[in-house]
């Protein structure tokens, strides 16, 4: 979120220090990520090192805090997981809100400034890897599995109606409701013919923006709020389309890609469900937004921009992939 969440900064340094054991110096709000239930701040120590505070109003789910540091004890480095409390556990309550704290990597998200060759092959390693791990009984037992059955369209349909009545939104709905309607049309068809693949563990948001990297290094993989069992086109999606990123996947880098993940013949049907589905869950999410009491001139600016983004995407499909005005992501704590 853009804007600031209503909690006594200062107190909820004191608590992370308390909470974690640290020396506290400074607390810096990031504003960043889409969810109207989650915001980002940095926390830097006395001693210089920094961690990735992720505020929530409601409950991680179970995958989202166990599966990060299951997949590290596999091996896969890659991702980064919650830190653990002294006395057990990785979720912290303040105030009504749930915290969590994780390392603090340095370089930034690579949806503005793209991959490197050597990090386009490593994208292709960690999700061949991921996509080979199976989860334990109580992993599998909290995963969310896909079916095919998503709300995005409905609410979507539903918040068009309050879009077009408002003075925020009425000129934009005039001009692209009824494209957004027939994607919502589109996706429910595609949808009810999909091919049932079989199911791996799908990060299920990882694009450009939730990889981080410093220079030419290693890539650290982010924001896990909403993993799930679903076919592999579920995270393919974002290496296929050229909606995600200032430096999408072309031919050569696609080439690359495989040279991690190994051969892989998407289905098509189901990359073009998953596209869909996803601008549509984005459209719905920052109407919502937009429409939210209390929300702030700069953050309905930011939303609308990226609205009006996507909507043009959706309208004239040949007018490119979206792209980012400003380092950072469009969903997620990047």
């Amino acid at each position: 979120m853009i804007d600031r969440p209503g909690v006594d900064e200062p107190l909820l340094a004191a608590e992370v220090a308390a909470a974690w054991a640290l020396s506290v110096a400074d607390l810096v709000f990031l504003p960043v990520g889409l969810d109207g239930n989650a915001w980002a701040y940095r926390v830097d120590t006395t001693g210089g090192a920094r961690y990735f505070l992720k505020l929530r109003r409601g409950e991680f789910t179970g995958a989202a805090v166990a599966l990060p540091g299951f997949l590290r004890a596999r091996g896969l480095r890659q991702v980064v997981a919650p830190i653990d409390l002294p006395d057990g556990g990785a979720v912290h309550g303040f105030e009504g809100y749930r915290l969590l704290l994780y390392p603090f990597h340095e370089g930034g998200s690579l949806w503005a400034r793209g991959l490197t060759d050597r990090q386009w092959i490593g994208y292709g390693e960690f999700l061949g890897r991921l996509h080979q791990v199976t989860p334990s009984a109580e992993l599998a037992a909290v995963l969310p599995v896909e079916t095919y059955r998503s709300t995005a369209g409905d609410r979507l349909r539903t918040l068009g109606d309050q879009a077009a009545a408002s003075d925020a939104l009425g000129a934009f709905w005039k001009r692209y409701g009824t494209a957004l309607h027939r994607l919502a049309d589109t996706v429910d068809e595609l949808a009810s013919g999909v091919t049932r693949a079989r199911h791996v563990i799908a990060h299920a948001d990882i694009h450009p923006g939730n990889l981080i990297a410093d220079g030419d290094g290693p890539l650290h993989v982010v924001d896990w709020d909403a993993p799930m069992l679903a076919p592999r086109e579920r995270d393919l999606m974002f290496v296929y389309s050229r909606d995600f990123g200032d430096h999408p996947a072309d031919a050569r880098r696609a080439e690359l890609f495989r040279r991690g993940y190994g051969p892989v013949e998407p289905d098509q049907r189901l990359l073009s469900y998953y596209r869909g589905e996803r601008h549509l869950d984005d459209a719905a999410e920052f109407l919502r937004s937009i429409l939210r009491p209390g929300a702030s001139p700069e953050s309905r600016a930011n939303d609308l921009h990226w609205l009006t983004r996507i909507a043009e995407a959706v309208a004239d499909p040949a007018s490119g992939r979206l792209r980012s005005p400003r380092p950072g992501c469009l969903r997620g704590a990047c």
